[in-house]
């Protein structure tokens, strides 16, 4: 009997979620490298970025400073990054991205 696998029905219901644009700006305080948390950001949660700046200073091999990233992502992996990095205790702000298009 074949069954159904529920991992691709999650990952069907998430294609038709809308997504927005998002600069994300997270502060750096030595309990993660940069290095990790781009690529947990990207392996992890799928969430393709840009970084827009970034300054970071390390220190005995711990990172320490600010990035803004900017990210287009619906709201439940958006829901997900923000729970990830308020457990590694980071804190971040997020602001809409909006283009304004001229015609």
């Amino acid at each position: 009997m074949i069954t159904p696998n529920p991992n691709l029905q999650v990952i069907q219901g998430k294609l038709h979620l809308p997504k927005k644009e998002l600069i994300l700006e997270i502060e750096l305080n030595g309990k993660m490298k940069f290095e990790h948390l781009m690529n947990t950001i990207y392996n992890k949660f799928g969430i393709c970025h840009r970084v827009l700046s970034a300054n970071v200073e390390y220190v005995n091999g711990n990172s320490f400073g600010s990035v803004q990233l900017y990210i287009n992502v619906n709201s439940d992996d958006y829901q997900q990054l923000e729970y990830y990095l308020a457990k590694n205790k980071l804190l971040s702000t997020t602001v809409d991205y909006v283009c304004r298009k001229y015609s």
